[in-house]
């Protein structure tokens, strides 16, 4: 007997009617898919709920963006050292659960990917953006900084150093350059494309992506990646924790979202069409 269909609240979980491959739709439009405790669960389980029975997944998300990140409206983030160092830890292990998945993973990458929601994206096997979106680390202007940095195991360093750094949004174009998407492809496309690719991994024979993903997976952790996801969980909470993260998220409490994204993008105004 097949297990029942789970009720999700903030996505939707599809499975193909003709090949074995899902898509999982992030849906807090509302929100621009911001990425709060129900939302990061529900994708949580249904990764794992993928691995069993399907031989491929797409996310991507509803309405104008894949994901604008971490939901900053959540909770008072003034916090100490432990309590941050908990919280990265959880967010890390979260997006752990989609990188290792035994599956193939394709983020197909509509309007803004940001922070949080670009991790997501990088952990993901593979990227199709549409050619409009935007992609970025942008919470680096708050202080901040993401759950994972798994942006070094994808991209040339010299991409993520800018990146990193300056906090600036790339275009779907700019990521396939950087080979930080596999692919950028028209809007009205994107869809199209990553089902055809999710229907053509869903054909390969199971045992050809899983050992291989366990291959490729291995290298990456031979060359040190979880002990560098620890380490960044490490600065992270240290960053948080500084007079100055703590300025900036004692902004956000008090001011609100819209004025505290306000003070932030203002130094960076004159920089926007260059």
């Amino acid at each position: 007997m097949a297990s029942p269909q789970p009720s999700y609240s903030q996505i939707t979980y599809a499975i193909d009617a003709t090949d074995k491959f899902a898509i999982l739709t992030l849906n807090r439009p509302e929100k621009l898919n911001a990425l709060g405790n129900v939302l990061m669960d529900e994708i949580e389980d249904a990764v794992k709920r993928a691995g069993k029975e399907v031989n491929a997944l797409v996310i991507t998300g509803a309405g104008r963006a894949f994901s604008t990140g971490f939901d900053l409206e959540a909770d008072n983030y003034e916090m100490g050292i432990e309590a941050w160092r908990e919280d990265v830890l959880r967010n890390m292990r979260r997006l752990h659960a989609l990188w290792s998945a035994p599956i193939a993973t394709v983020a197909a990458v509509n309007g803004y990917c940001l922070a949080g929601g670009m991790e997501l994206m990088l952990c993901c096997d593979l990227a199709i953006a549409a050619t409009d979106a935007r992609i970025g680390e942008p919470e680096i202007r708050h202080a901040s900084a993401p759950p994972t940095l798994m942006m070094p195991w994808t991209a040339p360093i010299r991409h993520v150093r800018h990146l990193m750094f300056t906090g600036d949004t790339i275009s779907g174009e700019d990521a396939a350059r950087m080979h930080i998407v596999n692919k950028a492809v028209a809007p009205e496309a994107l869809m199209a494309e990553a089902t055809a690719l999710a229907r053509k991994l869903s054909r390969v024979p199971v045992p050809g992506i899983k050992f291989n993903k366990l291959a490729i997976n291995n290298a990456q952790l031979a060359s040190g990646m979880h002990n560098a996801w620890l380490y960044n969980v490490e600065t992270t909470a240290q960053l948080h924790s500084t007079p100055e993260g703590g300025r900036w998220f004692r902004l956000l409490f008090q001011k609100g979202l819209k004025a505290f994204l306000k003070e932030r993008e203002a130094p960076f105004k004159e920089f926007e069409r260059r």
